[in-house]
């Protein structure tokens, strides 16, 4: 009896949460057994496969709920046939294997490389020499890098008429890209022809692109470099800067021709002037000659002798008015200077000191004109003119 007892109380009680965990447990079975024995009908097979089967047709029926991103475009397709393209928002749609919806983004900007690679943009090694090297019409081979910006204008089109949209336009730039340099020669190609031959192929790439309804708009093509290859660059670098000299002494003579031309065609309107200007004098002088000899003319025929007589004064006035001679008549005891007014008055502006005495001529009375005398110096010719 001691020895039970000692026994027994060395055996160590069990916990209270586990007692309780125990006891819940027959709790939940006897009301689980309970429930089943009074509802046996409701657990048959047939109710079981129900109720799993309208489970899984919610189930089915609720992954057709899809949402479309804003600038995307939800492509729908019944047993791969195109069926609607759905806007950006919530939809549904017959789930798969019946449909299926794929969204594209037709917002985004995508490009395409032909000849180098992404690297390439810092790393200029990283051209592609399959698709860089071109051959030009005057049969010189350039390095031509180029990037085509695109986006999708039409989601059906994209994913239905075209596969591998990205590798047929890669194609299709680079066989365009050929064509349109091997029409021009090389130096058109590296200098002023660039804008024109970008222009040329992004038109006929969209073209083919529109022929083949791939759902694909041509945004941009940039003609990243073009450039001799690298074997050749030093001759093509003398032949550049041969280029530019030429330029230059082009302009600089052009410069010097546009200065020269207009000052000669300004020389040569100034001398025309001239000559008019003198042929119209020369023309007005002799006109207004004629005239008068023909007003003169008229006076002669009404009084002949008066007119030879005022004709003989007015010359003999003009000869003396512009003459330094002192005429003398020689049979008068006191003889008569006749000198000409304008002279004489000049004569007495003059200092003393610097007065020279004039030349003198002298008529002899009996008609001699080989008659000369000197006076201090001065030289005395006879007149020929008569009174």
């Amino acid at each position: 009896m001691s020895s039970e007892k000692q026994n027994t109380s060395k055996q160590t009680p069990q916990s209270d949460w586990k007692l309780e965990l125990d006891k819940q447990w027959k709790h939940v079975s006897t009301k689980a057994g309970d429930f089943f024995n009074d509802h046996k009908s409701m657990f048959s097979l047939t109710n079981i496969a129900a109720a799993v089967g309208g489970t899984l047709t919610v189930v089915w029926l609720a992954s057709g709920v899809y949402i479309v991103d804003q600038g995307n475009r939800g492509v729908v397709s019944r047993f791969g046939a195109y069926t609607e393209t759905t806007l950006p928002g919530p939809h549904w749609h017959i789930p798969a294997p019946i449909e299926s919806v794929a969204n594209v983004n037709v917002e985004q900007q995508r490009f395409i490389e032909v000849g180098y690679t992404d690297a390439s943009r810092v790393n200029k090694s990283s051209v592609i020499p399959q698709e860089s090297l071109m051959l030009t019409a005057d049969e010189n081979i350039i390095t031509v890098r180029l990037a085509v910006q695109y986006q999708i204008n039409n989601a059906r089109d994209y994913l239905f008429n075209v596969k591998n949209n990205e590798n047929t336009l890669k194609q299709l730039t680079e066989s365009v890209e050929r064509a349109v340099i091997g029409r021009n020669n090389m130096d058109f190609v590296l200098t002023e022809g660039r804008s024109q031959i970008v222009a040329e192929i992004k038109e006929q790439i969209q073209e083919a692109m529109d022929a083949y309804k791939a759902g694909i708009s041509i945004a941009s093509v940039n003609l990243q470099d073009a450039q001799p290859p690298e074997e050749v660059q030093g001759a093509f670098e003398d032949a550049i800067r041969a280029r530019e000299d030429k330029q230059r002494l082009i302009n600089e003579a052009e410069a010097y021709a546009n200065e020269v031309i207009p000052k000669a065609r300004g020389a040569a309107s100034r001398i025309i002037q001239e000559a008019e200007a003198y042929e119209a004098e020369k023309v007005a002088k002799a006109k207004g000659e004629t005239e008068r000899f023909d007003q003169l003319l008229v006076e002669y025929e009404k009084s002949p002798a008066i007119t030879r007589k005022r004709l003989y004064l007015e010359a003999k006035e003009k000869l003396y008015s512009s003459t330094n001679k002192i005429m003398l008549n020689e049979d008068q005891s006191s003889p008569m200077m006749y000198m000409p007014l304008p002279q004489t008055m000049t004569q007495h502006a003059q200092p003393a000191a610097s007065h020279t005495e004039p030349e003198v001529s002298a008529e002899p009375h009996n008609g001699d004109k080989n008659a000369v005398r000197k006076s201090t110096g001065n030289e005395l010719r006879p007149s020929r003119s008569k009174p």
